[in-house]
């Protein structure tokens, strides 16, 4: 994921054919997640809007991760628009919530009034918590001045990971149903930065948490770690019908970070589902492996870095 050092300066024209591919919903849906990638490299007021629209789409899988973007950049302009997003209780709730954890990863503390709000009224438990972690967030960079964003994964995360370094005491406060949202993803990120099998395992344990919210957040950090030991763990979660769109999503994903052949197998089945939340996330993440073994890059913004490290040798 793209930190808000990272960005790129394109001509006008990419500019227009990545914002106009992102909103065409004639396209497929794996061609506007490659837009949206890119998009999230640049700046400016064009880039920022394309995926502010975005984020109203009728697939509620690009409109989370348009969400999602805009927390990644930390872009302050798109505040108005995240806080509208969360108040618009006729959005799907993995939107929303990923609206909240934007302002949260942004980090105003004009924000704590309405995130407060809706840690206590909002009807999604999903929505609730990322209020609670987003404002746990806001809280610790007020008092330390700025969270470690030494992330190695380039992310801009939820919480800042714990500064203990026992795996065991790590797993003990992870899957403590008892403690609070934050301190737990705090014990999630710091496992996640020790890796190893031992870490894994302990993150994989927590996918038996009572909260739909963190077992997607587990889910994307073992698609992170590329663990081939959690795939059992996570084809589980996607077969799973009653599990939460949301953490079957990142189940889905994840399977394509792994990308052994029983994943790709799993995706293609999964492709067909009929929460369209899966069936997307298993096609953005089939063709993302599909430029990857090709040697293309998946984001439009760097199709040309193959045939130019290859004319450079």
């Amino acid at each position: 994921m793209a930190s808000s050092e990272n960005s790129f300066q394109v001509s006008p024209e990419t500019e227009k054919f990545l914002c106009d591919r992102l909103l065409d919903q004639n396209q497929p849906i794996s061609e506007r997640f490659r837009a949206l990638f890119s998009l999230r490299n640049l700046r400016g007021p064009a880039p920022r809007n394309a995926l502010i629209l975005a984020t109203r789409d009728s697939s509620n899988l690009l409109a989370h991760e348009a969400a999602f973007a805009l927390g990644q950049m930390q872009d302050a302009d798109a505040i108005p628009a995240l806080e509208l997003v969360l108040k618009d209780l006729s959005l799907h709730p993995i939107v929303r919530h990923e609206a909240a954890e934007a302002l949260g990863a942004i980090g105003v503390e004009s924000n704590i009034p309405l995130l407060k709000n809706y840690l206590v009224s909002d009807p999604a438990q999903e929505v609730r918590e990322t209020c609670e972690l987003a404002l746990s967030r806001i809280k610790e960079l007020k008092n330390v001045g700025e969270i470690d964003g030494s992330s190695p994964f380039l992310s801009v995360d939820p919480a800042a990971p714990a500064s203990c370094s026992s795996v065991h005491e790590l797993r003990e406060v992870l899957l403590n149903e008892e403690k609070g949202m934050y301190e737990r993803y705090a014990a999630l990120f710091a496992l996640r930065n020790q890796g190893g099998d031992e870490a894994a395992t302990a993150i994989i344990q927590s996918l038996g948490s009572k909260s739909a919210l963190l077992k997607h957040e587990v889910a994307y950090v073992l698609g992170q770690l590329q663990n081939k030991i959690a795939s059992d763990a996570l084809s589980r979660i996607l077969r799973d019908v009653n599990e939460h769109p949301m953490v079957r999503h990142e189940a889905a994903e994840a399977l394509g970070s792994i990308a052994d052949d029983r994943c790709v197998a799993l995706l293609e089945e999964f492709a067909k589902d009929p929460e369209p939340i899966v069936s997307q996330s298993c096609d953005v993440a089939l063709s993302m492996l599909e430029f990857e073994r090709s040697g293309k890059s998946f984001e439009y913004l760097f199709m040309q870095t193959p045939q130019l490290q290859q004319a450079s040798c």
